[in-house]
């Protein structure tokens, strides 16, 4: 069997030996030196001094340290704190936003509505108000529906109208809605007339959203660019004076125009009586002169 090695314990046992020796001296230093300071501090006062100097760059440095670690801190937390602060202030700002655009579609829908209560007013002849609740974009019939129905006094054949000029003519009727033909579908033809100069033109729908405006007299384009169109009244229906259209481009002998009540766009309208021409009395043997 071999021997234990015992080198390594005895270099341990040396070396915690040689520890406590340096561990006693240190403590009698410190002891001689204490006693030094306190019988005689004018001498001990250059040692200070000294110690003083040795110790005043790693004093300074670990002051720049603890100082640089605590801008650091300080501006991390600041970091953190300004973007918690602009993200409160984007969410505030999102929220805002909704806001106004909810406040301006309501102030929109009160304009119209007060416009509408304005025409009703000025029309002798309204059946019903209702909301336009839906119309078909895609669709090449123009249809629109009206939230107001047989309940409300509405028929088929009468006019429909907005603030803004007129939209068509009920064509369906249930007891609580309707269904519109927009004048912008192909099977509604309004007789017409330009505001600008009075002339008569024909106005038919072209499926897409657009009308188009036909002159009664071939080979002169009576249109200009923004012209407005208005009803004429003839052949009954729809009442005089009513605004239809816009000009926007021309087309040969004819003009393609917009509707200036959008369904789209539009979110209350009327029911008027269908409009009645005065029957012109015949003339007599008076009128004409004779005896």
């Amino acid at each position: 069997m071999a021997p234990p090695r015992t080198g390594w314990s005895r270099r341990a046992q040396y070396g915690l030996f040689f520890s406590f020796i340096a561990a006693i001296a240190g403590l009698a230093i410190g002891l001689i030196l204490l006693a030094l300071s306190i019988a005689s501090p004018e001498r001990f006062k250059d040692l200070k001094g000294m110690a003083l100097d040795v110790t005043a760059p790693v004093t300074g440095a670990l002051r720049q340290i603890n100082t640089t670690a605590s801008g650091l801190a300080s501006g991390a937390g600041s970091y953190w704190d300004a973007a918690n602060q602009n993200a409160e202030l984007r969410r505030q700002r999102d929220q805002m936003r909704e806001q106004l655009v909810t406040a301006r579609a309501i102030l929109q829908e009160n304009r119209q509505l007060k416009a509408a209560l304005q025409l009703r007013e000025q029309t002798s002849d309204v059946v019903a108000t209702g909301r336009l609740v839906g119309s078909s974009f895609e669709s090449p019939r123009r249809f629109a529906i009206l939230s107001a129905g047989a309940r409300d006094g509405v028929k088929v054949g009468m006019p429909i109208r907005a603030a803004r000029g007129l939209i068509g003519r009920t064509i369906d009727v249930g007891t609580l809605a309707s269904r519109v033909l927009l004048v912008s579908d192909r099977a509604n033809i309004v007789p017409s007339r330009l505001l600008r100069t009075g002339q008569a033109v024909i106005c038919q729908g072209r499926g897409d959203g657009t009308v188009e405006l036909k002159p009664l007299e071939v080979g002169r384009n009576p249109f200009h660019r923004g012209d407005i169109v208005i009803t004429s009244g003839t052949g009954g229906l729809y009442p005089p004076l009513v605004p239809i259209a816009r000009v926007i481009r021309l087309d040969g002998d004819n003009a393609i125009a917009v509707p200036l009540a959008d369904p789209g766009g539009v979110s209350f309208a009327i029911v008027e009586q269908p409009y009645e021409p005065e029957a012109t009395a015949p003339l007599t043997e008076n009128d004409e002169g004779l005896p």
